[in-house]
């Protein structure tokens, strides 16, 4: 065979097996990359997604609480989230000591909870006075704008918005209400927790004056002792019948009072249709349950992005007045047919 013709094929075999070697290492390169490509992608696909953690603050204790942060965890359901999934709750209870909002404030924002859920006034000035950046969703306020929380309901402004249970509208409402159901009243006790603000108190009087009654204010401690007192104290000045202030301290200790109106034989309206549940005479108020199922819808904004600036402070828009004729009937008093005309339900 012809040397030069040999010596061209071994070129050739040659130049052919370092091009296949050649591919071979690109595909093998190529394959590499794949691989990592799509590791990386199920290994991104694989970390676990955030779990935020939602401070909550009240000023009152945690059974107090639950039958209304149930409500707000089954809406939280419904959009998604689930508590200790891809939420958690940090609970901070003052127990009635209204001093200790401000520590436990604090406390929320040195854990950097990404957003606080308040009750109350006094929990939402804690809270805003501890932070100006994490968000806050108020489940209830009286009167966000007048506490100095926003700026206004349509527009917060800052790092607070929420829900606005109504404040000096309702109050109001209740002791024309009393008024109408205990006839020949004159003297109206309103019990009001130590520590808490008088601003229903202050919202109160001129109703009292347009009413033709006297209002005769009862500060107590809302553990068993001072609760007790208190309701001696109505006796002492022969007060007729009772109200108490929208208060999660009295709505933690709801089947007490109650109890106690009943002993000391006081015709009274509660804010809530709790209380009446609990063996009270009347209620009327804003559907709490209904505020903190939509407290979740604000928390579910806010952690999704949007800002607490941007979404408007809510009003309350259900309300209930319900008579307990049982309870009447234990203190031996007849309500008018008129008003249990306007009630929404009569238990009999």
């Amino acid at each position: 065979m012809n040397k030069t013709f040999w010596n061209r094929f071994l070129d050739s075999s040659s130049h052919n097996r370092k091009s296949k070697i050649q591919n071979l290492k690109w595909a093998g390169l190529f394959a590499i990359v794949v691989a990592l490509t799509v590791c990386g992608a199920r290994a991104e696909a694989q970390q676990p997604a955030k779990v935020f953690r939602i401070g909550f603050l009240d000023n009152s204790s945690a059974s107090g609480n639950a039958p209304l942060l149930e409500a707000f965890r089954q809406e939280m359901r419904k959009l998604g989230w689930i508590e200790g999934k891809n939420f958690t709750f940090e609970y901070r209870f003052a127990e009635g000591k209204f001093d200790r909002l401000p520590d436990l404030a604090a406390d929320l924002v040195r854990l950097k909870v990404d957003l606080i859920m308040v009750s109350g006034g006094q929990p939402a000035l804690a809270a805003k006075s501890a932070t100006t950046t994490i968000p806050i969703v108020m489940a209830n306020a009286g009167d966000p704008v007048a506490f100095g929380l926003v700026a206004s309901l349509g527009r917060p402004g800052g790092n607070v918005t929420g829900l606005s249970s109504l404040g000096t509208e309702l109050i109001t409402k209740r002791l024309e209400i009393l008024k109408d159901a205990v006839l020949k009243l004159a003297r109206v006790g309103l019990l009001r927790p130590a520590g808490g603000s008088d601003r229903q108190l202050k919202d109160l009087r001129p109703a009292a004056l347009a009413l033709k009654l006297k209002l005769e204010e009862i500060v107590t401690q809302t553990d068993a002792k001072g609760l007790e007192s208190a309701f001696q104290a109505t006796k002492q000045k022969e007060v007729g019948a009772i109200m108490t202030t929208t208060s999660l301290p009295f709505f933690a200790e709801r089947k007490r009072i109650v109890e106690l109106a009943v002993k000391y034989r006081l015709p009274a309206i509660y804010p809530q249709d709790d209380f009446v549940e609990a063996g009270g005479l009347m209620s009327y108020g804003a559907d709490f349950d209904d505020l903190y199922r939509r407290a979740a819808v604000y928390v579910d904004k806010i952690l999704k992005g949007a800002k607490p600036a941007d979404l408007p402070v809510q009003q309350a828009t259900k309300f209930e007045f319900v008579i307990n004729l049982k309870a009447a009937k234990q203190i031996g008093l007849t309500i008018p047919a008129r008003v249990l005309e306007r009630a929404n339900k009569v238990i009999k």
